[in-house]
C-alpha cells in the first residue's frame, strides 16, 4: 500500500498567529543586505571573466565555468526578488533603483515583473484564479473534458524538455522584451520593458565591441540559460508538489493558500545559500517582506514550521510527473492515476 504524503495529517497551525509571531522578522539589515550584494555580485563578475578569458583558448572548459557563473546570476535574480518585496533594503527608492540595475543582468524587467509577481502572490492556490506568474495546472475534470488536441498540448506543456529547458529560454530571452500579459495596465509595464531592453542593448553593445558578437553570446547566453532553468525549477518545486493547497474561491484564503500551498524545500547548504533560501516558500508567501537572509532565523525559532508543506529532493524530482489537482482526493496527481479512477 502507497502512503501518499497528503494521507499525512499536517500541523495544527494558525497561518495568521503565525503571520504575528514572523512579524519582527521583516526588518532589513542594511549591512547584512551590502555582503549579499557583494558576495554574490563580484564572484559573478569574476566567473563571467573567467569564462571569456577560458574560451578563448578553449571551449570546454569555458562552458564548465558557466554552471557556477549561473548560479550566481540565480543568486543575483533572488535579491531583485527580494528588492521586488521591498524586503532587501528599508527604502522603497533602494530595492526598486537596485532591481532594476540587476534586471539589466537578469534580463528581466524590474517593474513589469513585480506587478506581475505581487498577482502571482495574491492568488496562489486559488483555482478560480489561475494564469498570472504560475505553472498552468489543470483539475482533473478540466483534463478530462479536454479533446485529443488539447490533452496532447497539456502533455507537451508540463514534459520536463519544454517546462525546464525550452520554457526558461522563451521566458528570459524573449517573453520579458515584451510586457506580456500587461498591457492593459497602464504605461508603466511598457516604460520598464522598454527601459530594460534599452539598457540590455547598451551594455551588450559595449561588451559585444570588446569581445566581439561570437564570444559575448558563448559567454553570457548559457549562463543566462542554466540560471533561467534553475530558476524555473525551483519555482516549480515550490508549488507543485503533492501535498499543495487549491481552492475555490468561495472557500480559498490567502493565508491558508500561502502556508500551504507552497513548500518548505529541504535542499543541502550549498543550494540553500545559491537559491538564497527560496526553498523556505511557505514563510516568504506568509511573509513576503522577510529578507532572504533572515528565513532560516524564522524556522531555527519557530520549529512547527519547519515540518510544514515539507519537500525533500527525492520527492522533488517524483513531483514531476504529478500535474493534475484533483480536487476529490485534493493533491496532485499523475495523468495515469487520473485516468485509471
Amino acid at each position: 500500500m502507497i502512503l501518499h504524503l497528503s494521507s499525512v495529517p499536517r500541523p495544527d497551525l494558525n497561518p495568521r498567529a503565525l503571520l504575528q509571531q514572523v512579524a519582527p522578522y521583516r526588518k532589513p539589515r542594511p549591512g547584512r543586505s551590502l555582503t549579499e550584494l557583494a558576495i554574490t555580485a563580484l564572484p559573478f563578475v569574476l566567473l563571467w571573466t573567467a569564462t571569456w578569458a577560458i574560451l578563448s583558448a578553449g571551449y570546454t572548459a569555458g562552458l564548465l565555468l558557466t554552471i557556477p557563473a549561473g548560479g550566481f546570476l540565480l543568486r543575483l535574480f533572488l535579491i531583485q526578488h527580494d528588492c521586488g518585496h521591498g524586503a532587501f533594503f528599508s527604502r522603497q527608492k533602494s530595492n526598486d533603483w537596485l532591481g532594476r540595475v540587476l534586471g539589466v543582468l537578469t534580463l528581466t524587467p524590474y517593474d513589469y515583473w513585480r506587478r506581475s509577481h505581487a498577482l502571482h502572490h495574491a492568488s496562489t492556490g486559488n483555482l478560480d484564479q489561475r494564469g498570472v506568474g504560475d505553472i498552468d495546472t489543470l483539475t482533473v475534470s478540466e483534463y478530462r473534458a479536454l479533446g485529443r488536441m488539447g490533452r496532447c498540448h497539456y502533455r507537451l506543456y508540463r514534459h520536463p524538455v519544454v517546462l525546464f529547458g525550452l520554457g526558461p529560454a522563451y521566458l528570459f530571452l524573449l517573453r520579458h522584451r515584451l510586457p506580456i500579459g500587461m498591457m492593459k495596465n497602464g504605461w508603466r509595464p511598457w516604460l520598464s520593458t522598454l527601459g530594460t531592453n534599452t539598457s540590455i542593448a547598451l551594455v551588450g553593445g559595449v561588451l559585444i565591441w570588446l569581445m566581439g558578437l561570437k564570444f559575448f553570446l558563448l559567454v553570457h547566453i548559457p549562463i543566462t540559460l542554466v540560471a533561467a532553468s534553475l530558476g524555473v525549477w525551483f519555482f516549480y518545486v515550490q508549488h507543485q508538489f503533492e501535498q499543495t493547497h487549491w481552492e475555490r474561491s468561495p472557500k480559498w484564503a490567502f493565508h491558508e493558500a500561502a502556508l500551504y500551498g507552497s513548500s518548505h524545500y529541504a535542499l543541502p547548504p550549498l543550494l540553500r545559500w545559491f537559491s538564497a533560501n527560496i526553498g523556505v516558500h511557505h514563510v516568504h508567501h506568509l511573509a513576503s517582506r522577510i529578507p532572504y537572509y533572515r528565513l532560516p532565523e524564522v524556522l531555527r525559532d519557530i520549529p512547527a514550521l519547519a515540518a510544514v508543506s515539507r519537500v525533500s529532493v527525492r520527492e522533488s524530482f517524483g513531483a514531476v510527473r504529478l500535474v493534475l489537482w484533483d480536487e476529490q482526493k485534493r493533491r496532485l496527481v499523475s495523468i495515469k492515476e487520473a485516468l485509471r479512477t
